[in-house]
């Protein structure tokens, strides 16, 4: 998501120049060429038939002979869709899939004057362009890393990235990885590195755009994707693996520099997008997995303004048409959240799953220090920073959340809404700010305190119970509220967190009012919960109360 940019409007510049650069874009469109190729097998250069290839718009599968042809204007990429069973060639140092072909007959036209390096001339289209595949096995039910967010600010925080993120997913099982957006925080520099990072990891590694990666000091969209196609190869793709389909779209739009110098973006697909997933989904059986990434959420707690939540997301999902077999992840808010949506938003299959994904750089690598210097990154909703691995099976699709800062830690933190946050002014004067957090609470104050917990990957149908010394399980209320926690966490260390970074509604709290039958001494507490997907999980702590 954003926070507050350092990027201008163009200073200085002739008023002709920026007339020309500001020149809607029809005007400046120059008249498709007609692009042609194959699709072959890497060993033998036999033609593959049925491969899908797509300008971003069209979408066409290969003839007999694995050939293709569609219109490609400047600016736009031929790319291939790969197929199940087949892996396009793989950069071997990033481990990033080369899956396209840039069509920049002139590279980024040299008067943008972008501060990172864009389009080089790709000269005119060759005769053929040849997408090569080689063949390789994917099982059906498979493991894939999800990240959004990682967004580094600078070089030191790419080291957090580095050693926060990456080094804890060199520890899963997963067939290949990919990110949600914001790669970056502005500072496009620093690809090459974040790239070489991800690569040791040693698996195959997909993007997709977020605000945070675009060129800023392009005039329009237009331009704004310049440097992410140059490391990445397209602004939206798809791909297959194990029978499931992927789709990474690009549904972050600029809108240009605002007269106080910040960014201006809202979430948008786009016909031409939409009309690029409906072709996709046109070659992809009813039945088969299909999960949709991008950027900016369809919905999302946080708000409702076009730069939090896409406005075409109806559209969207009347693209989707009935599939029950599909799911959607996005990130953007650095919240972990997730929506059912249905016929009033435009899907017509029954409950479509959107979950918006915790950030890995959680509160924007904001908060105190670890022996390593590495921040606590404490997301605003009291979520921990961290990834997600994406069980397939033909049957659907599970994500598992791993907080990275601490794996050990599990899924689930347990607290006290004290009086300081509530009632009973009288009793809050006893203790210092932060500390009725855990306890102890005193006798009087138990019918004002709450016990809280943050199921961090819980949503509308997970469930939660409390059990005190070995009592009935006491179902817990599941409350739309801010965590005490976080409020706690920041004010203690106030100094650490970036400006913007406050604590915000969480939509994985529960809570229950302490029995007031408990007596002064030390109680043991049992909170277990059942998430999302129907997976189990437990937290205890001891309570104290004083007389």
């Amino acid at each position: 998501m954003e926070g507050p940019t350092r990027r201008q409007v163009l200073g200085g510049a002739p008023a002709a120049l920026l007339a020309a650069l500001l020149a809607p874009q029809a005007a400046r469109a120059e008249p498709p060429a007609m692009a042609s190729g194959r699709v072959v097998d890497d060993e033998g250069g036999r033609g593959l038939a049925g491969v899908m290839v797509s300008n971003g718009g069209a979408v066409v599968p290969t003839d007999a002979d694995g050939r293709w042809r569609l219109p490609l204007s400047p600016g736009e990429s031929a790319f291939v869709i790969k197929p199940s069973g087949w892996m396009v060639p793989l950069d071997p140092v990033t481990r990033l899939p080369r899956f396209a072909h840039v069509y920049a007959p002139e590279g980024t036209p040299a008067a943008l004057g972008l501060r990172y390096a864009g389009l080089p001339p790709s000269g005119a289209l060759p005769d053929e362009i040849v997408f090569r595949l080689r063949r390789q096995t994917e099982p059906a039910a498979f493991s894939a890393v999800l990240l959004t967010d990682p967004q580094p600010e600078s070089a030191i925080e790419l080291g957090y990235v580095r050693d926060d993120v990456a080094a804890r997913i060199g520890g899963e099982r997963a067939a290949f990885g990919v990110t949600l957006g914001d790669l970056m925080f502005d500072d496009l520099s620093l690809y090459d590195r974040h790239n070489r990072i991800i690569g040791a990891l040693g698996m195959p590694w997909w993007n997709l755009p977020g605000n945070h990666d675009m060129n800023l000091d392009a005039p329009d969209d237009r331009y704004s994707r310049e440097t992410f196609i140059r490391h990445f190869g397209a602004r939206h793709a798809a791909f297959q693996y194990g029978g499931a389909t992927f789709l990474l779209l690009d549904n972050v739009e600029f809108l240009g520099i605002a007269h106080d110098g910040k960014t201006q973006y809202r979430g948008h697909f786009g016909a031409r997008q939409l009309g690029f997933v409906r072709s996709v989904l046109d070659n992809v059986a009813p039945e088969q997995p299909v999960i949709a990434c991008f950027h900016i959420p369809l919905r999302t707690a946080v708000g409702d303004a076009p730069s939090l939540s896409a406005i075409d997301a109806h559209d969207f999902l009347a693209v989707l048409g009935r599939r029950r077999n599909c799911v959607s992840f996005a990130g953007h808010t650095h919240t972990n959240e997730h929506h059912y949506l249905g016929a009033t938003e435009g899907f017509a299959g029954g409950e479509h799953h959107h979950h918006v994904l915790a950030a890995g750089s959680g509160s924007w690598w904001s908060g105190p220090v670890d022996a390593g210097g590495i921040p606590a990154a404490l997301q605003t909703d009291g979520c921990p920073n961290g990834f997600f691995v994406l069980d397939v099976t033909p049957g659907g699709s599970a994500a598992r959340f791993v907080p990275a800062h601490d794996p050990a830690m599990g899924q689930i933190r347990l607290g006290l809404d004290a009086p300081m946050h509530g009632t009973a002014p009288e009793v809050i004067r006893e203790y210092p700010p932060g500390a009725l957090s855990h306890g102890p609470v005193a006798t009087a104050a138990l019918g004002a305190t709450r016990l809280l917990a943050n199921l961090f990957d819980g949503g509308p149908h997970s469930r939660m119970t409390a059990a005190f010394d070995g009592g009935a399980a006491l179902p817990m209320d599941h409350a739309l509220r801010v965590d005490p926690f976080v409020q706690d966490v920041y004010a203690r260390a106030g100094a650490t967190k970036k400006p913007w970074v406050q604590a915000g509604i969480s939509t994985h709290l529960w809570q229950i009012a302490l029995p007031a039958t408990l007596g002064a001494g030390a109680h043991h507490v049992q909170v277990r919960g059942v998430d999302e997907h129907g997976r189990a999980h437990a937290a205890s702590m001891i309570l104290e109360v004083t007389g």
